[in-house]
């Protein structure tokens, strides 16, 4: 298992849509083949700024979704909200008390 992070900042004005788009599309997301759980957060301070924290069983159940056809449509409407790039990183947990 791994942890999919990915941090992206939304323009103001876009943020109520996003969360709504977000709240529309979590169960998919979550259902997806190998995915164990998916998790939005949101800065205390700047509002804009979001990340979403997901655990997979491995690389080959996260690359099948990012490939698939519904992620190319939420990726495509949520990346018009956006205010800078987004980043994205793959880490393994190695300590959690």
């Amino acid at each position: 298992m791994f942890t999919r992070i990915v941090k992206m900042k939304f323009k103001a004005d876009k943020v109520a849509h996003f969360i709504s788009h977000f709240n529309s599309i979590k169960e998919k997301v979550r259902n997806q083949e190998g995915c164990q759980s998916v998790l939005l957060l949101q800065d205390q301070v700047d509002t804009t700024l979001f990340f979403t924290y997901s655990v997979w069983n491995d690389v080959a159940d996260l690359e099948r979704y990012r490939k698939s056809e519904f992620f190319k449509g939420v990726w495509q409407e949520t990346k018009q909200l956006f205010d800078g790039k987004p980043e994205a990183w793959s880490v393994d947990k190695l300590v959690h008390l």
